[in-house]
């Protein structure tokens, strides 16, 4: 059992030096659990003025008195300096401990051990010093490797999330970053999810513990500092020399008890930490991506509808009794932030706080993703509200400078509105509709609803029967494309998308209707169909949609 910064009394008796003793302890067996931090043997009758507690005191009595007042007075200052056990050794002055001293020990509730064979306290106390020395070490060790980890993470493009996420799962326990004015910034959970509650629920608990008392952690809490220097983005403590406090590690004994190990391993993480924090900003792209989890969370089933509204409200997220509108914005590959979710983040927000709504926004790096969450005060109001956060978001993403020459634009993705219950659905039919909607004609928004069907086939893309059908349907034609010109692809496209109406797919493609006739006469004898059956234009249809999924 691992004890603040020592050993056990129980391990203290279980080392050769006082085994060697024929131990006998009787009184307080069942404290014997407490740390023993040092060891002290001493013979003055006020040596508990000498000890600072923790201590595993040896003595052979001669300073215990005779008479039972001063027996009892002996033990009680013992007790009152918090050591961790007295251990007697029998021989000139005791034959047996008094029982006054037995009955003393028990009330106080001070373990008691006699000895009952001679031994050398010189080599008990090398003993027991040598045990925590090496406890120590090992729990340095062990501190050290989640330090390395952490390490690791951020060399390999992880973030302040994955620190977190190795810290928590180090401890069992859930993990939260606020700053120094105590408000949240990320609650990070075990790996394995083993939590027993929600770390948004724990963190409002806490939040309400600190409401209620103004001194002080909640008790098996530990709270470590993130240092920084002067203000976020200043250099007036580095010119002055001061340090501060740039954020707060808090660890909460909430599935299993927080170890000395614990509090060490939070304390070089917290050095990791202030390196990271040093960059500008880093706390909002934190606090963003916390909300993004919380909305993946969400969307994926992790979090229950009914549990669903205090977390939110934990977040800043306080809408009325209207409907909720999930909306997804992706980004493309070429349009990522590499890092600085930050400025993106801080740009949209400021956009969309002019859409008039209230709003619940995140970012998901991983997947190039930035999920919200809006309140509506009625139904009526989904378009306009998705139109106002179309082009706030758009207007984000310009002002981070993330809009370059020839690169796709971002998709965003309208779900249907509706309540909580429906919310977690709603976040996951966007993202997914966004991922599939990549290479669609530009809108300023798609309607998730109004995708389904390019949703499925995305669903599809690695059944090679999907493949099969693309190349049956038109593979003559994207053949004659590679060799020949003009390119007949992109007039059957346009023909489709006007739903066969030969004037309006002129006028786009800017060709006579003799030329249009030609090429239509051609992709038929290409393709072997009829370009007036119903039938073979739905398949064409649905063959150019899957085309963008398959390879």
């Amino acid at each position: 059992m691992e004890t603040q910064g020592g050993i056990t009394v129980q391990r203290a008796l279980e080392l050769p030096g006082l085994r060697s003793g024929l131990p006998e302890v009787v009184a307080c067996a069942d404290r014997l659990n407490r740390t023993v931090r040092w060891v002290h043997a001493g013979e003055a009758p006020n040596i508990a003025s000498l000890l600072k507690g923790g201590e595993l005191l040896l003595t052979t009595g001669l300073g215990l008195g005779s008479r039972p007042g001063e027996q009892r007075e002996f033990v009680r200052r013992l007790a009152d300096r918090g050591i961790a056990a007295l251990v007697v050794e029998l021989g000139p002055r005791f034959t047996r401990l008094p029982a006054t001293l037995v009955e003393a020990a028990r009330s106080v509730g001070l373990p008691l051990i006699q000895l009952h064979r001679e031994v050398a306290f010189v080599s008990v106390t090398e003993e027991v010093h040598t045990e925590i020395v090496n406890g120590h070490y090992a729990l340095l060790q062990r501190a050290e490797e989640v330090h390395r980890r952490c390490t690791q993470a951020l060399l390999g493009g992880g973030g302040i999330p994955q620190v977190l996420r190795i810290l928590a799962d180090f401890t069992a326990n859930p993990v939260f970053l606020e700053t120094a004015d105590g408000q949240l910034l990320y609650a990070a959970e075990t790996e394995s999810g083993q939590a027993a509650a929600d770390p948004l629920q724990v963190w409002e608990g806490l939040r309400g513990q600190r409401a209620a008392r103004e001194a002080g952690p909640p008790a098996g809490a530990v709270l470590v500092d993130v240092p920084g220097w002067g203000s976020p983005g200043s250099t007036a403590g580095r010119e002055h020399g001061t340090g501060s406090v740039r954020a707060r590690l808090v660890l909460l004994a909430v599935s299993s008890p927080l170890l000395p190990v614990h509090r060490m391993a939070a304390e070089r993480a917290a050095g990791v930490l202030a390196v990271v924090l040093m960059q500008a900003r880093q706390e909002e792209e934190l606090a963003a991506r916390g909300r993004g989890d919380f909305l993946t969370d969400l969307a994926e089933g992790r979090i229950a509808a009914e549990d669903a509204p205090a977390q939110a409200k934990v977040l800043g997220f306080r809408p009325g009794d209207g409907p909720l509108l999930p909306i997804v914005m992706r980004l493309a590959p070429e349009l990522s932030p590499s890092g600085n979710w930050s400025l993106l983040a801080r740009a949209v927000l400021e956009e969309l706080s002019s859409v008039g709504v209230p709003v619940l926004l995140g970012v998901r790096p991983v997947e190039g993703r930035v999920p919200l969450l809006l309140g509506l005060r009625a139904e009526s109001e989904r378009t306009a509200v998705a139109d106002r956060v179309a082009t706030a978001l758009r207007a984000g993403v310009a002002r981070a400078g993330l809009e370059r020459a020839g690169a796709h634009p971002p998709v965003v993705v309208v779900a249907a509105a509706g309540g909580w219950a429906a919310v977690s659905a709603g976040l996951r039919h966007a993202a997914e509709t966004a991922t599939a909607a990549q290479g669609l004609s530009e809108r300023p928004w798609y309607d998730a609803r109004r995708l389904d069907i390019d949703l499925l086939l995305w669903r599809l893309r690695d059944h090679p029967d999907l493949a099969a059908f693309v190349e049956r349907a038109i593979g003559p034609l994207l053949e004659h494309d590679r060799t020949s010109r003009p390119p007949l692809l992109p007039t059957l496209q346009t023909y489709l998308a006007h739903a066969g109406r030969k004037a309006e797919t002129a006028r786009e493609l800017h060709l006579n209707r003799q030329t249009l006739y030609n090429r239509l006469a051609r992709i038929s004898e290409l393709l072997g169909t009829d370009l007036d059956d119903p039938q073979t234009v739905l398949a064409l249809s649905l063959a150019l949609r899957a085309r963008r999924h398959t390879p």
